[in-house]
């Protein structure tokens, strides 16, 4: 079984007196119903499982229910006697997006409290945005990844008290010793070819075979392509998702690393606004990550934000490098020269830094340069600047010197992040492992637990 942080909020909100409804989200195959289910069976007696996917794919008896009244008598002809009282039975709706008339329903089956609820859905985003009525004040939203580095390096033996000690030298910008540093980037490489999707750690971990990992994430990328498709089909529009999904590897090759409008069809001044409902479904359904703007950084970044102009990276690393390498391992282990990996390394720092709970910027100055990202530091109550380096000039930064020297912006530090041993610092510069990325928490590492 995959060790999954999450779990512990699942299990914390179920023992916790708040009668609020966990609803889980994120995007499809991360390991949500999974999770849950397996924290669900274990706290609870009776745990009754609906899928609305399923449902509406066999006897659709809960498709056109409305009123709380009706629910619980078609939930009683499904579940039968594993129906107790809230204190010993869960009922788990998962992808509830599908049906949703009953994010609305929540409201309802909260006050009424005839058994323990939880939810979970991975377009919801897209669904909420639709729902006549949000219940604000009866839900609590929980957004969820798959698996990060970490949980990728426990599920191949590496163990809490290790990771415990590795981040307590991050802490104390410390370096770790030459075998360690080669198995934690070892395995940081096969990270990148994996991912973090359970299906394909879990292959990985039972065959190490790369044509199977490769299998599996073409699987959820074609998955992805069918949801995208009946978004456009049940919304009776034509839309340019799947094309816009299929640049994102190419684009993130070039200097700006982002989709330019007029490359989406091919038409000279076209404009990102004519595709704004496509972005928000790329961004909404979780299969991207979206990197905005800015140019002028102060804290808190959310108020500087150049709202047409971001970068977006895949979702997960792996459904990347199964786009750009296929079965060839080598660009990725034997760290080749020719191959340019700054895409794919910019990649998993990003969803690092997003699972961390960070929000994602980049800066983007005409006259200074650009850096990778931008994340809110809560401990300073400033901004903190992260470059990423997969080459040997790691040391060569313009941009984020141009960055920190700018008085106005009140930048105390800035980080690098690289294949290189050594934790060392020159000037406000930090140089870091890339494998730190796992501790960079939006409180800046100084005693905070990152698990969340």
């Amino acid at each position: 079984m995959l060790y999954r942080k999450i779990s512990k909020d699942i299990e914390e909100h179920l023992r916790s007196d708040s009668d609020k409804i966990l609803v889980l989200e994120g995007a499809r195959q991360i390991g949500k119903s999974y999770i849950v289910r397996e924290v669900g069976t274990r706290m609870y007696k009776n745990f009754v499982e609906i899928n609305f996917v399923e449902d509406d794919e066999g006897p659709r008896l809960f498709k056109n229910i409305h009123t709380t009244e009706e629910f619980y008598l078609i939930l009683s002809m499904v579940a039968g006697t594993r129906l107790g009282d809230a204190a010993n039975t869960l009922v788990f709706l998962d992808e509830i997006q599908h049906y949703p008339q009953y994010l609305t329903m929540l409201k309802f089956l909260r006050q009424e409290h005839r058994y323990r609820f939880i939810a979970s859905g991975s377009l919801l985003g897209i669904a909420l945005r639709s729902t006549t009525s949000i219940p604000v004040g009866s839900i609590l939203r929980k957004e969820m990844h798959q698996l990060d580095f970490e949980e990728f390096i426990i599920a191949n033996g590496v163990g809490l008290e290790m990771i415990d000690s590795m981040r307590e030298r991050y802490r104390r910008k410390e370096s770790l010793s030459e075998e360690l540093h080669a198995k934690m980037l070892g395995l940081f490489r096969r990270y990148l070819l994996v991912g973090g999707m359970p299906d394909a750690v879990n292959e990985y971990l039972a065959s190490h075979n790369i044509v199977r990992v490769r299998e599996v994430q073409h699987s959820i990328r074609t998955l992805y392509g069918i949801d995208a498709s009946k978004y456009e089909q049940d919304n009776g529009r034509n839309l340019l998702i799947r094309r816009i999904y299929d640049m994102i590897p190419s684009q993130m090759e070039n200097k700006k690393k982002r989709i330019v409008a007029k490359d989406i069809q091919g038409r000279e001044g076209d404009r990102f606004s004519h595709y704004r409902e496509e972005f928000e479904y790329l961004i909404s359904s979780g299969i991207t990550l979206a990197v905005h703007a800015i140019s002028n950084p102060r804290y808190p970044l959310a108020e500087s934000v150049q709202k047409n102009l971001l970068k977006l990276y895949l979702n997960d690393v792996g459904m990347l490098t199964a786009q750009l390498y296929q079965h060839n391992l080598r660009p990725i282990l034997d760290d080749e020269r020719s191959i340019n990996l700054g895409a794919v390394y910019e990649n998993v720092v990003a969803q690092e830094l997003k699972a961390h709970g960070h929000k994602l910027f980049y800066y983007d100055n005409r006259q200074r340069g650009g850096v990778d990202f931008l994340v809110d530091d809560y401990s300073t109550l400033s901004v903190l600047p992260v470059e990423v380096k997969s080459g040997k000039d790691y040391t060569v930064h313009s941009a984020l010197n141009n960055l920190l020297a700018t008085p106005d912006y009140h930048i105390r530090s800035g980080l690098v992040l690289s294949n290189e041993r050594e934790v060392w610092s020159n000037g406000a510069v930090t140089y870091l492992p890339v494998y730190y990325a796992m501790f960079i928490d939006p409180v800046g590492g100084k005693g905070a637990d990152v698990y969340f």
